[in-house]
């Protein structure tokens, strides 16, 4: 027994790494000669107003930022008309989900959310020594009536990741909209809308209704949405996140959260990154022009694609995808293995710029003709045993 295993709390002993095998970004220099598309983060960077922001703010880091993101907080309340209460911003959506899970479980009770979706769920629940239920998928998807039917007296927080990461599947507004009104009074339905952008994106191209999460949160409903500046707007390494939702429940989760936790320079980059809709919209037409790129040309080598909301896809490559992403790392391409999703044969691939997703789709083609050369050796070695 370890020196300190008696010592420590049980959620942290029974935990397992908080970042599985593969899941860690590899020092930047070792970064430079690989392209990445393992992370969802945004191939173009942060917006050229966010960096003159983050200049600007430079020359006073040897003061503490604002400990309530006041500005940040205000532009966030003002869009789509609420008071600044009903808004809390963390260093990265994934704070506020520890905060929430903090602040809502404890030993005894559980979350639910489904099979195949954003592994830091299960982390930020264990961290409480409560139980997350994991609903079965179908056909990739969510399955809202099996999620419902694992809601129990014990529940007090439902996970629905809209877009889900990693299958990248979207649950349109309606949808949504009544599996709401299904859930129990002592429920918070969490809604993670970190790829809000690209998902608002792909519905007006697919003339659909993505969300309709803020009517809910300006009605009072038990419903926090959780949105990301890493994603859509390239701020993945400042780490800025919020949520909106219920004033009195997002001040509890305040009360638990670091002091001083966003930095100055991140709300300054936030701030200016919110006003710059032409980066944005850039990000967003490349992603969708260039997933049904790599779509094709990954159905084109045989695999199975998931269409997407996100800025991913979900591959299934039909054999052990830990496997293909050591080969496709060796041809300069990172992805992500799905196997501690529980799908062993299953990578995401970040949609990347025009250049960087024709190098992974030759990379694949390389290992594809590869394969296809040893197996038609080795059949042609059979025959002539």
């Amino acid at each position: 027994m370890s020196r300190f295993f008696d010592l420590v709390s049980k959620p942290a002993r029974e935990m397992g790494t908080s970042n599985p095998p593969g899941t860690m970004p590899a020092p930047i220099e070792r970064r430079s000669h690989v392209i990445k598309l393992d992370s969802n983060e945004n191939p173009f960077g942060p917006s050229e107003h966010a960096i003159d922001a983050m200049r600007s703010t430079l020359g006073v880091v040897n003061l503490y930022p604002d400990d309530d993101c006041s500005e940040l907080r205000q532009q966030l309340a003002a869009r789509p008309g609420l008071a600044p209460e009903q808004v809390l911003v963390t260093a990265g959506s994934t704070a506020l989900l520890s905060l929430l899970c903090q602040t809502l479980l404890a030993p005894g009770l559980n979350a639910v959310t489904s099979e195949r979706s954003f592994i830091v769920y299960s982390m930020a629940v264990q961290a409480t020594g409560a139980h997350l239920i994991e609903a079965n998928m179908r056909n990739d998807a969510f399955d809202l009536d099996a999620i419902l039917a694992a809601v129990n007296a014990n529940t007090r927080i439902v996970f629905l990741a809209n877009p889900n990461n990693p299958t990248g599947t979207m649950v349109e507004a309606a949808v949504v909209e009544r599996f709401l009104e299904q859930l129990p009074g002592h429920v918070v339905l969490l809604l993670d809308e970190a790829y809000y952008e690209f998902a608002l994106h792909f519905a007006a191209l697919r003339h659909v209704t993505y969300s309709n999460s803020l009517d809910y949160v300006r009605q009072g409903a038990s419903v926090v949405v959780l949105r990301t500046f890493s994603k859509a707007h390239g701020l993945a390494g400042l780490r800025v996140g919020y949520g909106l939702g219920p004033a009195e429940l997002l001040g509890y989760c305040a009360r638990m959260r670091n002091t001083f936790s966003v930095s100055s320079v991140a709300q300054a980059a936030a701030v200016a990154a919110l006003e710059d809709h032409h980066h944005v919209q850039r990000v967003v037409e490349n992603n969708a022009a260039q997933a049904q790129v790599l779509a094709q040309g990954l159905a084109g080598l045989g695999y199975r694609v998931v269409p997407t909301s996100a800025n991913f896809l979900f591959c299934d490559l039909g054999e052990d995808a830990a496997a293909v992403s050591v080969r496709l790392r060796d041809e300069g391409v990172s992805v992500r293995p799905l196997g501690p999703w529980g799908a062993p044969s299953c990578i995401r691939v970040t949609i990347g710029t025009p250049a960087q997703n024709q190098a992974f789709l030759n990379a694949a083609r390389r290992l594809g003709l590869r394969s296809s050369a040893a197996t038609s050796q080795v059949s042609s070695l059979a025959r002539g045993s």
